[in-house]
């Protein structure tokens, strides 16, 4: 090929990147959304992550929260922005998994409208128990509700319809009790009514309970999970109390909107994969209750379709029905 064809075809290969939207050179602000309030686990998680993707990313990386509805707006507004790396959504499994089982018109499909970028972590769900609350495990929990159903019978979840919500329905049903849940807009305004005794227990991620129980301001009595958490060696699984079918974890990763080039995707797997392997990282990550867990943008796919098949089965067999 001669130089002139050559420097035609490189010239036509530029434009075609430029088309494609693949500029993340030129990104000056990468934006993560967040689908839940500030001083909430996965608020806290995404800003570990921002400050050390920039020097990576050669990009100003904020953390905008897009607080409502379990993550539901959030993943909206992802599936709005343009395709072109500037915008990207850290989410757990409810807002990508679980709101397309549970609503008819979720408002995005995690198949058509997003591209896994990568996952980071794992981790546990868990029942806590409020300080002013006197039981101190899951067996004096149940009899403490027992003496009074109606006061005391009453669970915080982080947002309706989600898993710690169905996690309350199955445990009322085992232990043939009428537990009732009380959604919240994030774990955030749950946390602050479980340490103000206003509501006596919740369920939600071990990282969004790990640094109060460590403080002894509340008490995780059981987690979801075929191994007890690391960081929460003493307290048993629901396996281990009898409760089947909780066994698979949740996973954290990125998500990006379809249409977002390979090239911009692959530049962000590798970039926090990076950041994974920072011990400063990985420590705090791993304090919050997380097991780091990268995954690549495949994996990441296949773990979100392998979960979400799992909970529709088990959300069909719970009766629920989608609003």
């Amino acid at each position: 090929m001669s130089l002139n064809l050559k420097r035609r075809a490189l010239g036509l290969a530029a434009v075609a990147l430029l088309a494609s939207g693949a500029v993340l050179a030129d990104t000056s602000t990468v934006k993560i959304f967040v689908g839940f309030p500030p001083g909430g686990g996965t608020d806290a998680i995404a800003r570990i992550l921002a400050e050390k993707l920039e020097k990576p990313l050669k990009a100003s990386v904020i953390v905008e929260n897009k607080a409502g509805a379990g993550g539901q707006l959030a993943a909206q507004a992802l599936k709005a922005a343009p395709a072109d790396g500037s915008v990207l959504f850290l989410s757990h499994d409810h807002s990508i998994s679980i709101l397309p089982l549970t609503l008819r018109n979720p408002g995005f499909d995690p198949d058509q409208d997003f591209v896994p970028v990568a996952g980071f972590a794992t981790f546990a769900n868990g029942l806590a128990v409020s300080g002013g609350t006197p039981a101190k495990t899951y067996a004096e929990y149940l009899a403490w509700v027992k003496q009074d159903v109606k006061a005391r019978g009453t669970v915080g979840t982080p947002a309706p319809a989600s898993t710690p919500e169905f996690l309350v329905q199955v445990i009322g049903q085992q232990n043939k009790l009428d537990l009732q849940s009380a959604p919240y807009r994030g774990s955030a305004p749950m946390m602050a009514d479980m340490l103000g005794n206003q509501i006596a227990a919740g369920t939600g991620s071990v990282p969004d309970f790990i640094e109060n129980h460590k403080a002894g301001k509340l008490r995780v009595v059981a987690v979801i999970g075929t191994k007890r958490q690391a960081t929460l060696p003493d307290v048993p699984t629901f396996a281990e109390l009898g409760i089947q079918g909780f066994e698979d974890l949740p996973y954290y990763g990125l998500f990006a909107p379809k249409g977002t080039p390979p090239a911009v995707i692959d530049r962000y797997a590798s970039a926090l994969a990076g950041v994974l392997a920072l011990p400063e990282v990985r420590e705090r990550l791993t304090a919050m209750g997380l097991t780091v867990d990268y995954m690549s943008p495949q994996q990441l796919g296949e773990r979100e379709r392998t979960y979400r098949a799992s909970w529709a089965r088990i959300i069909k067999a719970s009766g629920f029905q989608s609003k």
